[in-house]
């Protein structure tokens, strides 16, 4: 902080040392009652000044500052996207007819096939991916059923202020020109919905260059691909041939023999585990290509409720599981047994 010395008592006390010492000065004085709470708003104006340079600066900033923080530079917040869903009835339904599930809503926009239509989300954001099963109508279109299936669209969120910071600190720390890799990377992360790239140059002879996407939450998303290709065909310089995928899986699967120590229970300890090792495997996706068979046991170890273990396993194996370049990690199977 630049004015954390600028506190109530430190000003009051400065104010206080500059009147002269035969005026009574003690609290409940008329020159203290004067001076005090002129003091308390000084404190308050310099507090808010700390506050005001948190706001202005790349690292602190939040909200619409961090906006205006990264405008300067060409940036914008990835804003919200609607799920376009499959939509399959037993007849025909109009199109614009609106259809519910939950808490969210779907207004049919497209014909694709026989009793099967494309709809869009009414709600903004990855709630519109959350669901499937029949849907209720809205309009009142009596004698047909409606179930709601597939993902065509993935939504998304509004970027939130870390994805957005990620790629604040990406474009100043690691600056593009025209058709370098940093160049593909930063236009994979223009489009909304996507967390992370790798490039690979040159993939297949020259000219040529493959682009690995996952989205925001780090998990593999087809529908993303489409609109990843599109975007950099606009972009991209005359020439280059251009390939957008989505990561390869490596399917991980782990079991172990686990002494508990009483504190929790069985189902508790293997859903806890089970959400270390699967945050464990995002940190590692496009970083590093190797997961630790010793972290892993670390994280069994560190698991609430766990006292010891013995057996374990990853990937049927006791070392270390190599990643391809072309890979990311996915929990598989966790099988925990109670010794």
């Amino acid at each position: 902080m630049m004015f954390e010395n600028m506190t109530y008592e430190n000003i009051l006390n400065d104010m206080l040392s500059k009147v002269s010492d035969d005026v009574d000065k003690r609290e409940g004085s008329v020159i203290y009652d004067a001076l005090a709470p002129c003091a308390y708003q000084l404190a308050q104006t310099y507090f808010d000044l700390n506050n005001f340079i948190d706001l202005v600066s790349g690292d602190t900033a939040i909200g619409e500052y961090l906006d205006r923080v990264v405008a300067d530079y060409g940036l914008t917040r990835k804003p919200a996207i609607k799920a376009v869903r499959k939509i399959v009835t037993t007849g025909n339904i109009p199109i614009g007819s609106r259809w519910g599930i939950n808490d969210t809503s779907y207004i049919v926009i497209e014909n694709t096939s026989t009793n099967t239509y494309k709809a869009e989300c009414m709600q903004y954001g990855e709630i519109g991916n959350a669901y499937t099963g029949t849907l209720e109508n809205i309009d009142n279109i009596s004698g047909v059923t409606a179930t709601l299936t597939d993902i065509i669209v993935s939504g998304q969120d509004r970027e939130s202020d870390d994805n957005l910071r990620s790629r604040f600190y990406a474009y100043l720390q690691k600056p593009s020109t025209s058709g370098n890799t940093f160049n593909y990377r930063e236009w994979a992360l223009n489009v909304p919905g996507v967390g992370d790239a790798k490039i690979f140059p040159l993939w297949s002879g020259n000219g040529t260059v493959k682009v690995l996407i996952i989205n925001n939450n780090m998990e593999i998303d087809d529908s993303l691909v489409p609109l990843v290709k599109d975007y950099i065909e606009s972009v991209r310089p005359i020439g280059a041939d251009v390939t957008v995928e989505s990561p390869a899986q490596k399917i991980i699967d782990i079991s172990a023999t686990v002494v508990l120590d009483g504190s929790t229970h069985f189902e508790d300890v293997q859903s806890a585990f089970n959400d270390a090792v699967a945050a464990y495997f995002k940190k590692l996706i496009f970083v590093t290509y190797t997961a630790s068979y010793a972290k892993i046991g670390s994280l069994l170890l560190e698991t609430p409720g766990v006292q010891d273990y013995s057996g374990l396993l990853v990937d049927g194996g006791k070392v270390n599981v190599v990643i391809g370049d072309n890979e990311m990690p996915i929990l598989g199977k966790i099988i925990l047994e109670e010794a």
